[in-house]
């Protein structure tokens, strides 16, 4: 109950400012239609409801099950199967997504159908899932975090150089809209619960699970560039 309440005040404290800046606005500055400002009412109303409800589905759901996962998957003792299994719930996860679908949308909208949904939301989840494969990889090998990351972003920089300059704002969104609602806590779950496996020999090193939205956030950038290689 305690957590309910500890949600539903994290929600609170969040809409209410915008909520508060627009109404001042709207009695000051921009004087929207009425029927306009009672729209803007209700769907803060809702966004609120709908916001509390996600966050403790996270909490009840998607936080622990991401975490079981991810402390069960060492306990195959096979390599292979683990970054399998990575690749594809980063994949599913993504997919899921609401932002995704958002600037998937928008994109669709702007290209005219030229760059539909459906490819941009498959082109990013892609991305994300072999990053979050690599993630794996990083944790069962050891290897060094910082290395990966340079080299990731080195990759962008060089493709950025033959990316279509109308894609480029693209991919770095869709670099941001993977750290939404949905991906972030099933992602920071699942890494912290192979790390706390695959490193309890160590228990600082389960800090070795942090760092996956950050890799996972190289992935979509990369395949939204090479997207508009091909389409350039």
């Amino acid at each position: 109950m305690a957590n309910i309440l500890d949600q539903l005040k994290e929600v609170t404290f969040a809409i209410i400012p915008l909520a508060l800046v627009v109404i001042v606005l709207q009695f000051t500055v921009i004087g929207l239609p009425s029927d306009v400002f009672i729209s803007f009412l209700a769907g803060v109303v809702l966004v609120g409801i709908g916001l509390f409800l996600f966050l403790v589905g996270v909490h009840i759901g998607l936080l622990p099950i991401g975490e079981l996962i991810g402390s069960s998957l060492p306990k195959i003792k096979k390599s292979w199967l683990i970054i399998g299994v990575g690749f594809f719930l980063g994949l599913v996860v993504t997919i899921a997504e609401p932002d995704v679908r958002v600037l998937a949308f928008q994109v669709d909208q702007v290209s005219g159908g030229r760059i539909s949904n459906d490819l941009l939301v498959y082109t990013v989840a892609f991305g994300v899932a072999i990053f979050v494969a690599l993630a794996m990889v990083k944790i069962l090998y050891n290897l060094n975090f910082i290395h990966l990351l340079i080299g990731g972003y080195t990759l962008i920089f060089i493709l950025a150089l033959f990316t279509p300059p109308n894609f480029i704002p693209i991919s770095f969104d869709a670099g941001g809209v993977t750290t939404g609602p949905m991906t972030v806590p099933f992602i920071l779950a699942l890494g912290v619960g192979v790390a706390s496996v695959v490193r309890r020999a160590d228990s600082k090193q389960t800090s070795d699970g942090f760092g996956f939205v950050a890799l996972a956030s190289i992935g979509p950038v990369l395949a939204i560039m090479i997207l508009g290689v091909i389409f350039g």
